[in-house]
């Protein structure tokens, strides 16, 4: 049977298939192009290139350079928040829970250095980007009350400290790995450090594992 022969409803299965896939190409390629070279540095064509298509598609799907960043970050924040999920952090014991977290964290930005570059970029932009998306507070709010429910199933059984907010408790665990990656260079340069050694690496793990939970833990 010829393509032109198929039935009317496979043809826009076909056609949804392909438009999904093009779609795809062109925010993975420009997550790249905005996470090496930022929002001003990113262009169109090169991420047309990259994705293999051209400006008039990247336009069509995303209408502007801005869209297609916003676009970007939905869909980067869209990504760790999955694979939080699927660490299931409501069915391990409390400290279980946060070392599993903070490893998690730690070992993807480790594997997604891109994801620092988008963080960087966006906030040298004041957070417009975020800000201008409806979808950002859903999907970070689940983490947020999953972690909620891990601190106060802490405190009940008297192992963590009270008063505890999780939204900074979050912010601490994200900004102990990444101020350490985002600066890894300029810091290893001011302490005469190698910060990009295995050893190091493991060694800071460890470090932010024993900080979040010496704030945590009652002694």
């Amino acid at each position: 049977m010829l393509a032109s022969d198929a039935p009317e409803g496979l043809k826009a299965e076909k056609a949804t298939r392909n438009a999904d896939r093009t779609r795809a190409q062109i925010l993975d390629a420009a997550t790249q192009e905005f996470a090496e070279l930022g929002i001003a540095g990113a262009r169109i064509e090169r991420i047309a290139e990259r994705a293999g298509t051209n400006k008039r598609m990247v336009y069509y799907y995303f209408n502007s350079k801005d869209d297609l960043f916003v676009a970007v970050m939905e869909n980067t924040y869209a990504s760790i928040r999955s694979a939080e999920r699927e660490l299931h952090l409501e069915s391990q014991s409390p400290v279980d829970a946060i070392r599993t977290l903070v490893s998690f964290t730690w070992n993807y930005y480790l594997e997604h250095p891109e994801f620092i570059g988008l963080l960087n970029t966006e906030n040298a932009h004041h957070g417009v980007h975020v800000k201008n998306s409806v979808q950002f507070q859903s999907l970070n709010m689940p983490l947020i009350e999953t972690l909620g429910e891990v601190i106060r199933q802490g405190q009940k059984e008297k192992i963590f400290r009270s008063g505890v907010d999780p939204v900074q408790l979050y912010i601490s665990i994200a900004s102990l790995s990444y101020f350490y990656l985002s600066n890894k260079h300029t810091l290893g340069h001011i302490f005469s450090r190698d910060l990009t050694s295995a050893k190091a690496k493991v060694e800071r793990l460890h470090h932010v594992l024993d900080v979040v939970l010496g704030y945590l833990v009652v002694n």
